[in-house]
């Protein structure tokens, strides 16, 4: 049995626009081409070959297979074109209970990202019974600092990485699971 014919590891969420489901091998190539194009990694790390590019997916599928969540796979809806990863992530040394994003640079500014944060984050609070939730940050990223504060973060300051990322300058914003349903109560 290959990768591709394993059952899903983990849930598949709808919204409106996107299909969220675990990391599939067959995602590779879209990996390959978020963390190879310089401005989409810019802030994930930098520019990867596919060698690194593969790394990173089969450590997402080995969280998925290990501690049962890990970033989801970002699809359009109507295409079911591969877009980025979005949601829960928490490697060892991590400063906190995170959900993440990273999307190829084509999907920008359409409000993609913030529509799979909040489901992600419903999903950790509901599924994962997270009391927080945070995002890592680098200072320079305005677009992520942005979707931070429309998805109702506060900035709690600078953090470190564990090694081998603790030379990246990063700024912790998180916000507690009571803070995050008493906004989506008000709609």
């Amino acid at each position: 049995m290959s990768f591709e014919d394993a059952p899903r590891l983990g849930p598949r969420l709808e919204t409106p626009r996107l299909i969220l489901r675990p990391t599939a091998a067959s995602d590779f190539s879209g990996w390959c081409e978020l963390l190879g194009d310089p401005e989409a990694a810019r802030f994930l790390g930098g520019v990867q070959p596919p060698s690194g590019a593969w790394r990173s997916l089969v450590a997402m599928a080995g969280s998925w297979a290990l501690y049962g969540f890990g970033m989801f796979s970002v699809l359009e809806r109507a295409s079911g074109r591969w877009i980025g990863r979005v949601g829960p992530w928490q490697p060892e040394g991590w400063p906190g209970t995170e959900v993440g994003w990273g999307l190829l640079r084509s999907a920008w500014g359409q409000g993609y990202a913030q529509e799979a944060a909040q489901a992600s984050i419903d999903w950790a609070f509901e599924r994962l019974r997270w009391r927080e939730v945070v995002h890592v940050i680098a200072p320079g990223n305005g677009a992520s600092i942005r979707l931070a504060e429309r998805l109702g973060s506060v900035h709690r300051g600078p953090t470190r990485l564990p090694v081998p990322l603790d030379g990246f300058e990063v700024h912790l914003w998180g916000q507690s699971a009571e803070a995050w349903r008493g906004r989506r109560q008000l709609g």
